[in-house]
């Protein structure tokens, strides 16, 4: 390809189907979104119920919406997922595999196997369920982007959770080494890594002035990331634009690991 046979259609997602998960909250529900704003059809799983804002937005975009209420730990979800987007559209396109838990505790030892175990069925071994279901139809397109969804602590320690950073950090590697094995398919598998974000999970840490202050001294832009601010990243992310980006984690948090 010449650099003159570059356009901005390059970022057009139109005629793409996409899967979300837990994507109809927070930083899901902001990918989702911005996938179905350049064009994308987008199917998400969560064990929320469909509230209807979600929904609104991505068919106010002209795109159709799907949602799946399931555990996507429990077994032979993720495969109901991707076949019921490819059922429905008719390929499989576009994963981003956004759904995450926390737990923390305080006192390192009253962190038991019990939390481990939960934390990471689903952010890590969820993630993998995921791409592997997905993978097969991309394979056979000879096409496809996948996109984790790791954080600061992919790369930090993670006090009063344990699981949490260790998961974040295995995303990063899930990322790699998928790229790996399946770049040869025109497949390409990345991470966004998002910093400190106001959501509603966050909002107890935001009304503390002591620890929202301490955030804050670490990010230069000087503010809270919006969910908004994530949108860009995720599009170029799934789009043709990105096409020799593979294996890589994109930081997107107002420069905080660079203070």
């Amino acid at each position: 390809m010449n650099v003159t046979d570059f356009t901005m259609d390059f970022f057009s997602l139109k005629g793409r189907n996409a899967i979300v998960t837990g994507g109809n909250t927070g930083l899901g529900q902001a990918f989702s979104v911005a996938l179905a704003k350049a064009g994308a059809n987008v199917l998400v799983i969560s064990l929320m119920e469909e509230d209807g804002e979600t929904r609104g937005w991505v068919e106010g975009c002209g795109v159709e919406y799907k949602h799946l209420y399931g555990d996507i730990t429990a077994d032979g979800e993720c495969k109901r997922a991707v076949d019921a987007c490819v059922a429905a559209w008719g390929s499989m396109d576009i994963l981003v595999n956004c759904a995450g838990i926390s737990i923390n505790i305080e006192d390192v030892t009253k962190f038991t196997r019990k939390e481990w175990d939960k934390v990471v069925a689903v952010n890590l071994t969820a993630a993998f369920e995921m791409t592997h279901e997905a993978c097969k139809h991309m394979i056979k397109q000879n096409r496809g982007k996948i996109i984790n969804i790791g954080s600061l602590y992919s790369f930090l320690g993670g006090q009063w959770s344990p699981a949490y950073a260790s998961t974040k950090h295995g995303i990063v590697g899930l990322t790699k080494a998928m790229c790996d094995e399946l770049a040869q398919f025109d497949i390409q598998v990345n991470a966004i890594a998002p910093g400190y974000f106001a959501t509603n999970l966050t909002e107890k840490t935001r009304s503390d002035p002591q620890r929202n202050a301490t955030i804050l001294s670490h990010i230069p832009a000087n503010r809270w990331g919006w969910t908004a601010d994530l949108m860009g990243a995720c599009v170029f992310l799934a789009s043709d634009a990105s096409n020799y980006v593979n294996g890589t984690v994109l930081t997107v948090d107002g420069g905080y690991l660079m203070r």
